[in-house]
């Protein structure tokens, strides 16, 4: 009979917390996985938001069995990087992209290995906001879209309507910041966060539609990092059209889009947090496909 146990207490991986800084210098709290024998290269997970790191551990631990060294964290003022309290707390929203997520490529880029990153939503988004992004090998991304309700079903986008002008206003008012869990949707955001989320997805091009972020647009275009976009047909927050409004703005990034359904991975539904969830492996196939395919051509 096999010794589960044994197995148990030896994974073929080592997960340690990792503390690095962004470029500013907040600390973040990260995960690092590492393959016991060895890693062809990395990958850093950037995250929704206000999805703690937690919730990609599977697939964090699915990716080492194939060689990849894998970093996930929390971006500042959520999950293990955010202060005591989040009242009084002052942040933009695209620091997690410019400052949080520059600092995770520039602490995972030192050994030199290929560098991929696989985003979800606002991951997605971020790409664009790092300086940095040429240190990005292929970015594979899921549910990035512009946030708009008007490319939501009808359902959806009254639901969401109601979320934004309804019930979240006096809970933030309340508690000066969003108190997202107390709905179960996620970790607790900054106020700032709230504020600029809320302004931009009330608008079909999202934040490129800001006075403010006008530079964004000249940013994205540099962007040649090349991006595999995927959308579940189910996912409500994210659909094509939703993920090309956004999408069309990293206008020289070799650019795949790609569209799926729950019945072709054998799943029931994917919806926004369905890609990774228990169950979704046959989705990290392709992505563990896609980057085995790239390093092979590299090293040709």
């Amino acid at each position: 009979m096999p010794n589960t146990h044994q197995k148990r207490q030896n994974p073929p991986f080592t997960s340690s917390s990792q503390a690095f800084l962004a470029t500013d210098g907040y600390p973040l709290a990260g995960t690092l996985y590492t393959p016991r024998h060895g890693f062809k290269a990395n990958l850093v997970l950037s995250s929704a938001t206000g999805v703690p790191q937690e919730f990609y551990r599977r697939f964090a631990e699915y990716m080492t069995q194939f060689g990849y060294q894998l970093l996930t964290f929390d971006y500042r003022g959520v999950g293990q990087s955010a202060p005591k309290t989040l009242k009084g707390f002052k942040m933009s929203y695209l620091d997690w992209g410019t400052l949080d997520l520059a600092g995770a490529i520039d602490y995972l880029a030192q050994d030199q290995l290929p560098l991929f990153m696989v985003g979800h939503s606002y991951g997605g988004q971020a790409l664009g906001l790092v300086p940095n992004h040429a240190k990005v090998s292929a970015m594979y991304c899921f549910g990035t879209g512009a946030g708009w309700h008007g490319y939501m079903p009808l359902k959806e986008k009254i639901k969401v309507q109601v979320i934004w002008n309804i019930i979240f206003p006096p809970m933030v008012a309340m508690k000066g910041y969003l108190p997202w869990s107390k709905l179960n949707m996620g970790a607790d955001l900054p106020i700032d966060v709230y504020k600029q989320w809320r302004k931009w997805c009330k608008n079909p091009t999202y934040f490129f539609a800001d006075p403010d972020q006008q530079r964004l647009i000249g940013q994205y275009a540099q962007v040649k990092t090349p991006i595999y976009a995927v959308s579940a047909l189910d996912d409500d927050w994210a659909l094509p059209n939703s993920r090309h409004a956004f999408m069309q703005h990293y206008r020289q990034a070799p650019m795949q889009f790609i569209n799926i359904s729950a019945a072709d991975y054998g799943l029931k539904q994917i919806g926004h947090m369905g890609y990774f969830r228990k169950g979704s492996e046959k989705i990290w196939d392709d992505i563990r496909n896609t980057f085995d395919d790239l390093l092979a051509s590299q090293n040709h």
